[in-house]
């Protein structure tokens, strides 16, 4: 994806060239990027100028970003929707474990990479048995489930059955995590978020509207979560 750089902003801007854009449209995304869709031809110097007239309305997103948090011994971070504080211990020689109300983190280096890892082996270990429960549940196969690290969305379900949710769900509560699993598998009958979608889900997930509600409201905050190796 390409990148427009403008001074003025606090952010990137970030640009994605949509053919079935008819309009420009500008999001700030959970990473604090902006994200402007344009359809494609359209001159950089005129995606520039839609940017620009909307600086204000970015800065005003952007101060209502959650700080971010970057990992380091004694910081809490969620785990199936549980705040558990971080402890490292030089001493030890295993993989990150939760542990009651801590993670633990053997050996010196930088943590982010390694509590990714350990989130990513739970969101695994959760959501693919979930998904494909709720699949069964709607006489549907799932191709194939993968993980990666999205910022605009927490799941997606191809034509061809093949799932990819966000790793960042083993931060929600696990009532959440079955949602998305769920939410996805629903797509394996209706490609499209249309009543008769809705209806679908409603008959394996009765209560998903709570859940739901839970992401709009809290799942912002976990894309405040840094894990890359601190500079």
């Amino acid at each position: 994806m390409k990148e427009i750089l403008l001074d003025e902003l606090p952010c990137r801007v970030r640009v994605n060239v949509n053919k079935r854009a008819r309009r420009f449209t500008l999001r700030l995304g959970a990473d604090g990027d902006a994200i402007v869709t344009v359809p494609p031809g359209v001159p950089k110097q005129e995606t520039q100028r839609f940017v620009q007239r909307h600086s204000d309305w970015l800065r005003k997103a952007l101060a209502k970003q959650p700080a971010q948090v970057h990992l380091n011994d004694g910081i809490q971070i969620p785990v199936d929707g549980v705040m558990r504080t971080v402890r490292v211990d030089l001493g030890r020689r295993r993989a990150p474990i939760v542990q009651g109300d801590e993670i633990l983190i053997s050996g010196a280096g930088p943590i982010g990479p390694r509590m990714a890892a350990l989130l990513k082996v739970r969101a695994r270990d959760r959501l693919q048995p979930a998904a494909r429960h709720y699949a069964r549940k709607l006489g549907r196969s799932i191709n194939a489930i993968s993980l990666r690290d999205t910022t605009s969305r927490w799941g997606s379900c191809s034509s061809r059955g093949n799932l990819s949710f966000s790793w960042r769900l083993a931060m929600a509560p696990v009532e959440v995590q079955d949602y998305v699993a769920a939410h996805e598998a629903a797509h394996l009958v209706e490609m499209n978020h249309s009543d008769r979608y809705w209806g679908t889900l409603a008959r394996i997930m009765p209560d998903y509207s709570e859940h739901r509600a839970w992401l709009k409201r809290e799942g912002r905050a976990l894309h405040a979560y840094r894990f890359e190796a601190s500079p």
